[in-house]
C-alpha cells in the first residue's frame, strides 16, 4: 500500500507559494464567477503517480473544485488517455494547474523510470530500494 509523506500538505503549500507568490495576476483577469471544465490527458505511456498532490493543490485553493479521476496511482497509462477531469471556478483552476501538473509530471516520470528498472532486474535477486527523488 502506498504510504504518503506526512508533510504532503506542506509540500503543496510550499510549491504553491513558490509558483504564485503574492498572487496569480493572470487568473485575476478572469471574472470571479467564471466556471470552467477541462481534462488532463497523457502524451506518452507512463506509470501514474501524484494523485494526492494534485488533489491537495486544488483542495488548498478551492475545495469546491471537482476532480474526477480515470486512473489510479501505479496504473500504466497510455497515449491520449484521460487521467482526470476538472470542474470549478476558473480562478483556482488556472492558479493551481501548473503546480498540479508539475507534481504529476515529476512523480509520474519517477514512477515510470522506476518501473523500467524493476522490469529490467525481474527474475534476478536484485531489488530497487529507493529512487532518491525529492520534491519541494
Amino acid at each position: 500500500m502506498l504510504q504518503l509523506p506526512p508533510d504532503l500538505a506542506q509540500q503543496v503549500t510550499t510549491a504553491l507559494a513558490e509558483d504564485i507568490g503574492g498572487g496569480d495576476i493572470t487568473a485575476q483577469l478572469v471574472p470571479a464567477a467564471q466556471r470552467v471544465t477541462g481534462k488532463v490527458i497523457t502524451r506518452e505511456e507512463a506509470i501514474l503517480c501524484g494523485r494526492p498532490w494534485v488533489t491537495e493543490v486544488f483542495r488548498q485553493l478551492d475545495p469546491a473544485v471537482q476532480l474526477t479521476w480515470h486512473a489510479d496511482d501505479g496504473d500504466r497509462v497510455t497515449v491520449n488517455q484521460t487521467l482526470f477531469e476538472i470542474a470549478g471556478l476558473a480562478r483556482p483552476v488556472l492558479t493551481g494547474e501548473r503546480t498540479a501538473l508539475n507534481f504529476l509530471q515529476l512523480l509520474s516520470a519517477t514512477a515510470t523510470a522506476t518501473r523500467r528498472y524493476v522490469d529490467a532486474i525481474m527474475g534476478t535477486r536484485c531489488a530497487v530500494l529507493d529512487t532518491r527523488k525529492t520534491i519541494p
